[in-house]
């Protein structure tokens, strides 16, 4: 479609509904996953529910973890307002020097997370301090007229327009344009402020605003803002601070000396800076592993292998919680994507009800799965054949092993905690220090067959009393907090144990006391005799090494906590229908996640037909495509040179092979024209080449480069 118009104008064609591409639904993705269709919608509407949970759960532990830090900021920002206001000593001073009250932020390495987080801190600033908030990126700032220009833009909540017959820049509001200075910016607060004032002259204001509010600057990303930028703006900033309520906040990922890095002593004695750090990634990980795994409220959980790849993307490539969760969710789709047994991946009690209504089908594949196969041959020849023919009598027992499953889990995680609280105090950490550590570990394999185990369990029996008690009260408060029904006989167990410790606390006191007296009996004693006799007992006390009973009791706490672990901390994956609950492809979200660059590219240009999809483009073996790109044909041709590529050579392959595509006859490769467009477009090939980082120029020969990768990929 195209119009014809002298005059300049806005032409809107809307596309006819019949031409509206109308999306597939994604329940009918879950149907082609399998022959076997039945129960896709149920299975994608549980999907659905399941990750619309997850979500809010994520979202309300973010507000809780960043609550403290939004707090902290606001009241600093309520602080250095009210000073501006009341035009109290601390202000007059900070006047004259004309400093500018800045928070700085500083959030960690996971760069990617720093959008939600700001997104979040800005509606909280708007809500409870100021309308006037702004947020700027160093891309969008390459000078300060741009700066100037994003700021009264997103300030005034106005479009932006260029002039560039005057060369400046101009922010359009409603019919006028301003320009962009600092003048215009005070000139538009007064009038924004007045007007304001205005509305109620003589009723309480009632607002969630603070009364002339400041204006709140945040610069997203501190480290990327040239200095040049920041030296202007902080510094024409500052002529001004006793006419404009102005706060920065700066987002720093790396270290607050970064300001002192960047900015002259000169420019930054003008900030009044106050510091902000936000909680660790780790820690909020942790937090987020803690509040979607080991817990019995979502159904759904992660094997060993699979959990492990998305801590290690974690922990070795970006550092982002939003990037963890949002492989969990590729999980979550994942399997049920995958696995048409994950119509029973819910709560127990729906998961009953759906067992009911399972088909013939869904039977024999609940017969197909390996861990179900185990049992069915760990019973006795009759209840397997009726396991194996009778549906009924098999949904019955569906019901009973999830039902097993499910107290499995509720037992599993105060175990676990137990367990964690026991070893992530010992030296050197055997089963780790963090509980995702403990968990995969448990996860892997029996636990308690590892060598990591026995030198935690060897360990513990060394511990002191102090450390022993406090480890026992916890334990107990986690057990008595758990839904498992079968803690009570441990609770009392171990309130039995603390008991004993106290009683050994008193008959220690009473020790020491005859200790004493006996010491000073000893004293008055002083001939060779009693000497020789004293050190005799000694000798002979230190011979026997009889176990204290301190000593003793220390044991029978390390074996009541052995036999809980191995009752409790089986592998998931000895559970029977454990397949329902657990994602376990960890191929597949390594294929989605993990990229392989090299892999890739090679495969672009070495086959071009898997990722164009043109049949033109198929070829055999290591034979050239007649119509390949011309990369793909330069690609191919560097692939059968050595270390150095003779560019010469390599044009006179490329312009047989293009010639041989275009089918061009001996007059028309002789003619200039064509051999200048065979000779461009072999030097924009090479050049792509280089970019992507397969050749570059040789020292040695200058009609020559060399190659950077060898064999085939």
């Amino acid at each position: 479609m195209s119009t014809c118009s002298v005059s300049k104008g806005c032409f809107v064609f809307k596309p006819s509904p019949k031409k509206r591409r109308v999306s597939p639904k994604t329940a009918e993705y879950f149907k082609e996953a399998n022959n076997d269709s039945e129960d896709s919608g149920l299975r994608f509407a549980t999907c659905q529910s399941l990750w619309k949970q997850i979500k809010s759960e994520t979202e309300q532990v973010q507000e809780e973890l960043n609550k403290q830090l939004f707090d902290n900021l606001v009241s600093f920002l309520r602080r250095s307002h009210s000073e501006f206001q009341e035009k109290t000593t601390e202000w007059t001073c900070r006047m004259k020097s004309r400093e500018i009250p800045t928070a700085a932020l500083v959030l960690g390495v996971n760069v990617t997370d720093h959008d939600l987080t700001f997104k979040s801190l800005s509606e909280v600033l708007q809500n409870n301090i100021t309308p006037y908030v702004a947020l700027l990126q160093a891309k969008d700032c390459p000078g300060i007229k741009n700066l100037m220009q994003k700021l009264m833009g997103q300030l005034m909540n106005c479009c932006i327009d260029v002039d560039s017959s005057d060369e400046e820049d101009y922010v359009q509001v409603s019919q006028h344009r301003i320009r962009c200075s600092m003048t215009s910016l005070i000139s538009w607060y007064e009038n924004i402020t007045k007007k304001t004032d205005s509305e109620t002259p003589s009723k309480k204001r009632i607002s969630r605003h603070l009364q002339s509010p400041p204006v709140v600057v945040i610069f997203k990303d501190m480290e990327s803002f040239t200095t040049k930028v920041l030296q202007d703006f902080i510094g024409i900033s500052s002529q001004h601070i006793h006419e404009l309520p102005l706060i920065l906040i700066f987002g720093i990922a790396t270290s607050p000396m970064i300001i002192h890095s960047l900015l002259p002593h000169s420019v930054s004695s003008l900030l009044c800076i106050e510091l902000f750090q936000s909680l660790s990634c780790k820690e909020h990980l942790s937090t987020i592993i803690d509040k979607l795994l080991l817990t019995t409220q979502f159904a759904f959980k992660l094997s060993e292998k699979v959990l492990q790849v998305l801590i290690n993307i974690f922990l070795y490539h970006d550092f982002s919680v939003q990037n963890f969760i949002k492989g969990f969710q590729l999980c979550i789709v994942e399997h049920f994507h995958s696995q048409p047994l994950s119509v029973l991946c819910c709560q127990l009690v729906e998961a009953k009800k759906r067992v009911n209504s399972l088909s013939h089908s869904q039977c024999e594949n609940i017969r197909r799965l390996p861990s179900f196969r185990r049992y069915v041959e760990s019973q006795v020849s009759e209840k397997q054949i009726a396991l194996l023919t009778a549906d009924n009598f098999l949904k019955e027992v569906i019901q009973k092993l999830l039902e097993d499953l499910h107290v499995y889990h509720e037992n599993y995680v105060p175990v676990l905690r137990c367990l964690h609280v026991f070893t992530s105090s010992l030296p050197k950490y055997p089963l780790g220090k963090q509980i995702r550590e403990l968990h995969c570990a448990c996860l892997e394999n029996r636990v308690w067959e590892t060598e990591e185990y026995e030198s935690s369990l060897q360990l513990a029996r060394m511990l002191n009393k102090s450390d022993l008690v406090t480890m026992l009260q916890k334990c107990v408060e986690i057990f008595v907090s758990s839904s498992g029904k079968e803690f009570d006989k441990v609770v009392e167990k171990l309130k039995e144990f603390l008991a004993q410790f106290q009683k050994l606390e008193a008959g220690a006191c009473q020790e020491r006391g005859e200790s004493v007296s006996s010491q000073k009996e000893l004293q008055k004693k002083t001939d060779l005799y009693h000497l020789q006799k004293t050190l005799l007992e000694l000798k002979e006390s230190r011979r026997s090494k009889k176990l204290t009973k301190f000593e003793m009791l220390r044991f029978e706490v390390v074996d009541f906590i052995d036999n809980l672990v191995r009752n409790y901390l089986v592998p998931a994956d000895h559970k029977t229908l454990h397949e329902i609950m657990y994602f376990n492809t960890a191929s597949a979200l390594r294929e989605h996640l993990n990229a392989a660059p090299r892999i890739a590219l090679h495969t672009a240009l070495n086959n071009p037909y898997c990722y164009l999809k043109n049949q033109a483009l198929k070829s055999d073996g290591g034979s050239i495509s007649n119509k390949a790109p011309d990369i793909c044909i330069v690609y191919k041709l560097h692939l059968e040179c050595g270390r150095l590529i003779n560019l010469v050579d390599w044009l006179e392959a490329f312009s047989t092979v293009v010639m041989a595509v275009e089918g061009t006859n001996e007059d028309a490769a002789a003619s200039d024209q064509v051999d200048d467009i065979i000779h461009a477009r072999f030097i924009q090939a090479v050049s792509e080449l280089e970019l992507l980082g397969f050749i570059k120029p040789s020292k040695q020969k200058t009609d020559h480069v060399a190659r950077l990768t060898w064999g085939g990929c």
